[in-house]
């Protein structure tokens, strides 16, 4: 999908108030892939987090610090490891003094064909948030929310004193996340998202996209969006017989910008495996799949 406007309009490197304790910064970084940029938030008043510190780029690194400005950071967390995330946790971490928390460390050699997504190998966190895990500062608590299904190690966190949860890429505003087997896990992703349908959050604050109040209407329909993808394998399957991962792009994602085809194929193969292991569907070994 592509941005209904120019991602050049969009200022970066601004702090911009969301709530008494929420601010975001927009990093440099535009693509098909991450809408205007990755966002990173700041959380709290008077000391802060520094949540999702983005790609290693000097300029938005500058933006964080003077953001930041005479403050301590209590902690810097990466929700996930994909380079558009976590690179400037190890720079801010050295001009900061703070510890890196959150998501475990991953790294693959290939994560399918998104070359911003591939894993930052240099993260090394000084503490691994486990589910419900939580740091604390001045009048503030975030809370770890363990959401597998984009990358294995994905984390949210959840505001406690707001209602908000900061999503990074397992529910964006502006787009369905894409599952990247072998580390992407589309029976993972679902759970994750079932898990976020029943939380009382009452606003969302994504890495790419503007916050998503009413989020668990959001949640459904991406879920949804999911089942009705579906269903469009199955009938594929069914109509056609075996069949390969180009075959079915082309027809279920026509419209859609070519350099998204790749990451396309890759969230049509995690519904594949996800149907292999219930039985609907099997692989043939030469590349193509069929109805079992």
């Amino acid at each position: 999908m592509e941005p209904p406007f120019d991602p050049a309009e969009i200022p970066t490197g601004l702090l911009m108030p969301l709530s008494p304790l929420v601010g975001r910064l927009l990093a440099p970084n535009p693509s098909p892939f991450t809408y205007t940029g990755t966002q990173t938030y700041l959380v709290g008043a008077q000391d802060v987090a520094v949540i999702d510190p983005g790609p290693d780029d000097p300029a938005h690194l500058d933006a964080i610090e003077a953001a930041i400005g005479g403050r301590t950071v209590v902690a810097i967390l990466c929700t996930h490891t994909h380079r558009d995330h976590s690179p400037a946790a190890r720079p801010l971490a050295a001009a900061t003094g703070a510890p890196i928390i959150g998501c475990a460390p991953l790294t693959l050699d290939d994560d399918g064909p998104r070359a911003d997504a591939a894993f930052d190998a240099g993260y090394r966190p000084d503490r691994i948030m486990a589910d419900g895990d939580r740091v604390t500062g001045t009048q503030w608590t975030l809370e770890a929310v363990a959401t597998p299904g984009h990358t294995s190690n994905h984390l949210c966190f959840a505001l406690v004193e707001e209602g908000a949860l900061f999503t990074g890429d397992h529910v964006m505003g502006w787009s369905t996340s894409v599952i990247s087997p072998p580390d992407g896990d589309m029976s993972d992703y679902m759970r994750s998202m079932q898990r976020l349908a029943d939380r009382p959050d009452v606003v969302y604050y994504p890495a790419h996209g503007e916050p998503v109040p009413n989020p668990q209407r959001l949640v459904r329909g991406m879920m949804g969006h999911r089942k009705q993808r579906e269903g469009q394998i199955v009938r594929f399957l069914t109509r056609n017989g075996a069949s390969a991962i180009p075959d079915m792009v082309a027809e279920m994602y026509k419209g859609i910008d070519h350099r998204l085809h790749g990451a396309a194929g890759r969230s049509v193969l995690a519904h594949l495996i996800d149907l292999d292991g219930r039985g609907v569907a099997a692989a043939l070994g030469d590349g193509r799949w069929q109805m079992r």
